[in-house]
């Protein structure tokens, strides 16, 4: 028990601490930087093709990079709990004696 509330502290303090440490920095993506950089090393540079949809605001487009974190999250949980269900039940179908 003891154990596990240090767990959760240290996992609180490490989210917490960076935003803390550095409260009014912007969070860029890494998009961002990259278009930077290359505008810098070649101004005239033109992407070969363009987003099919630009999401309405910046709001939008974090709502749906994190619904698509969770239900990659999701389904790597399912499919790992799936696993280990599968090789129980041949664990313990193979311990039965006939």
């Amino acid at each position: 028990m003891k154990k596990n509330l240090v767990l959760i502290v240290l996992a609180v303090m490490l989210a917490i601490l960076p935003l803390v440490m550095y409260g009014n920095a912007e969070f860029g993506g890494a998009d961002g930087q990259a278009e930077d950089v290359i505008t810098q090393i070649q101004p005239g540079y033109s992407p070969w093709f363009e987003s099919l949809w630009e999401p309405p605001s910046g709001e939008i487009e974090s709502l749906l990079f994190a619904l698509q974190a969770a239900l990659g999250a999701g389904f790597i949980g399912y499919y790992l709990g799936f696993v280990r269900g599968r090789n129980r039940q041949k664990g313990n179908s193979s311990n039965v004696k006939h």
